[in-house]
C-alpha cells in the first residue's frame, strides 16, 4: 500500500499510545480518521477534540458507511491487544480488508524517508523522545511517533517539514522487523514478552535481526554489553565508545559530561533523574551529533527537555509530600526507578504502590520482582492487570506478595488505595505499573495536596 493512496483510516484499538500517534499523523494528512476502543480516556477525548470519530461499542453497526466496503484508499490498522473475538476486527477480516499492524504502517510511512528507530525492552520511549526533542528544539526538525506523551509538546506525535522520521520500534510480536532504519539505537535486550518469544534467546535473536535491518550505510548505537556486532557502544560511566562521565547531582538535577572521542560536551544538565536516563540521553546526543547538529544547541535542548508523562513524573513536590509516578512494569525498570528515587532522596521513607502487569510477566519474573519490591520501605500491592490475558491458575498478587521479604507489605483493592494512603501520609510516594494504575494519580494528588 502506498502512502499517497490512503484517504481513510480506521484504527481498531485507537486509544493505545502508539496507535493514537498514528491517528494524529493521518489527521495531519487530511485523511478521514475513525476508530474503536473499549474505554474512553484522556487520550481518546483529545483525539475526538482533534476531529477523530471514536466508538466505544464493539459492534459493526457503529462503523461509518465509508468503512463498510474495502477499497484501495482505505487503511485498517489494528493492535494485537484487541481480542480475537472482536466484532469490528472480524467484520474487517470477513469483508476482505487488508489489515495492518501499527509497525507495518510505520514501515509504510518511513519508506523513502530518513528513519531513526529506537528499540529496547526498556528505555526506548525516553530515548526516542529525547532524540525527537533535540531535533525539534534545535530547528533540525523531524516527524516523530512516540510511545509516551512528551511533556514539552503534550503529545506523542510531532510533525516536521523535512524527511526525517523518529520511531519507537516495538519488539512485541517482532513488530520492529518491518522497519529499515538509517540510524538504530538498541537500549536493552532483557528478557520480556516470553508469552510471545518462549525464551530469552528467541528475544535476543529478534533484536539481532532488527540490527541487521539497518540500511547499508546506516549507523547502529547499542548499550555497552549487548551481544551485537558492528555497533557503536554507549553507556553511563563505562568504558564504551560513547559515554557519560563525571556524573553528579546538583540542585536535584543530574549533571554529566558527554564524550565520544571526537566531541566533549561538559556540564550537561538533565531534568530526568537516574543514571539510566543519563544513559538514554547519551544515546540521543550521539544520534544528534551523527546528524551534524551543533553541540551547544544539543546541550541547550537536553537542558530544557521536561520528560515524558508517566516516566518518573513528579505529581506532587512539596515540603510535606513528594509523589512520583512511573510506567515501570519490568524488574529492571523498577530497579532503575527505585535507584533514582534513592539517589535523590536517600533519607526519606519510600512508600510504593505497584500494579503488576500481565499474568505471564508476573509468573516469569516473580523472583526478580520480589527482590526489587523488597527494597521499598512500605509496599501496597494491587491485583494483576490482565490486559490481553486470561487468568493463570495460582498466579495472582498473593503469589507475588508471599515472595517479598519486606515486613510492611499488603494487598489492597484499587478502590481502597486512596484511603490507605490517607492513613499512611507518606513523605515519599511512588506509583508504578503499566495497567490502569494511572487512574489513581489524580485522586492521590488531590489527597496529598489538600492534606
Amino acid at each position: 500500500m502506498e502512502l499517497d493512496n490512503i484517504k481513510r483510516v480506521y484504527f481498531v484499538g485507537i486509544g493505545g499510545i502508539g496507535m493514537s500517534a498514528l491517528a494524529r499523523y493521518f489527521v495531519k494528512r487530511k485523511c478521514i480518521v475513525c476508530g474503536y476502543d473499549k474505554t474512553k480516556t484522556n487520550l481518546t477525548t483529545a483525539l475526538e477534540q482533534e476531529g477523530v470519530l471514536i466508538s466505544y461499542v464493539d459492534n459493526e453497526d457503529t462503523l461509518p458507511n465509508c468503512f463498510t466496503i474495502d477499497d484501495k484508499e482505505t487503511l485498517v490498522v489494528y493492535t494485537p491487544a484487541i481480542p480475537k473475538n472482536s466484532q469490528i476486527l472480524n467484520y474487517f477480516k470477513g469483508h476482505g480488508f487488508k489489515l495492518k499492524k501499527r509497525s507495518e504502517v510505520l514501515g509504510i510511512i518511513s519508506k523513502g524517508q530518513f528513519c531513526i528507530a529506537v528499540a529496547g525492552t526498556h528505555g526506548k520511549t525516553t530515548t526516542s523522545s529525547v532524540v525527537a526533542h533535540i531535533l525539534t528544539d534545535t530547528g533540525y526538525g523531524c516527524t516523530a511517533f512516540l510511545g509516551g506523551i512528551a511533556t514539552n509538546y503534550n503529545s506523542n506525535f510531532l510533525i516536521g517539514s523535512n524527511n526525517v522520521v523518529v520511531v519507537e520500534a516495538d519488539e512485541y510480536d517482532r513488530s520492529f522487523l518491518t522497519l529499515h532504519p538509517d540510524i538504530s539505537v538498541i537500549t536493552s535486550m532483557d528478557a520480556d514478552h516470553l508469552d510471545i518469544y518462549g525464551d530469552a534467546s528467541q528475544l535476543q535473536e529478534s533484536f539481532k535481526l532488527f540490527a541487521g535491518q539497518l540500511k547499508p550505510e546506516g549507523t547502529l548505537f547499542a548499550k555497552k554489553g549487548l551481544p551485537l556486532s558492528g555497533a557503536i557502544s554507549y553507556s553511563a560511566d563505562l568504558d564504551s565508545q560513547v559515554k557519560a562521565q563525571n556524573i553528579r547531582v546538583e540542585n536535584a538535577s543530574f549533571v554529566f559530561d558527554y564524550s565520544d572521542g571526537e566531541h566533549l560536551i561538559e556540564g550537561i544538565s538533565l531534568m530526568l533523574p537516574g543514571k539510566h536516563n543519563v544513559e538514554n540521553t547519551v544515546a540521543a546526543i550521539a544520534v544528534a551529533l551523527k546528524l551534524g547538529i551543533d553541540p551547544e544547541k544539543i546541550k541547550t535542548a537536553v537542558g530544557n527537555f521536561k520528560g515524558v508523562k508517566r516516566r518518573f513524573e513528579y505529581i506532587v513536590n512539596s515540603p510535606e509530600h513528594i509523589y512520583i509516578d512511573d510506567y515501570a512494569h519490568h524488574p529492571e525498570e523498577l530497579r532503575a526507578c527505585f535507584n533514582a528515587v534513592r539517589q535523590l532522596y536517600p533519607d526519606k521513607k519510600l512508600t510504593v504502590i505497584f500494579q503488576p502487569h500481565l499474568f505471564t510477566r508476573t509468573r516469569d519474573f516473580a523472583d526478580d520482582f520480589a527482590k526489587v519490591l523488597s527494597t521499598a520501605d512500605d509496599l501496597v500491592l494491587l491485583e494483576i492487570y490482565p490486559a490481553r490475558e486470561l487468568p493463570l491458575e495460582g498466579i495472582n498478587s498473593q503469589y507475588l506478595l508471599d515472595k517479598i521479604s519486606l515486613n510492611n507489605k499488603e494487598i489492597c483493592g484499587k478502590d481502597l488505595v486512596v484511603q490507605r494512603i490517607k492513613n499512611k501520609q507518606p513523605e515519599l510516594l511512588l506509583t508504578v505499573g503499566a495497567g490502569d494504575i494511572d487512574t489513581l494519580i489524580q485522586p492521590l494528588k488531590t489527597l496529598l495536596t489538600n492534606a
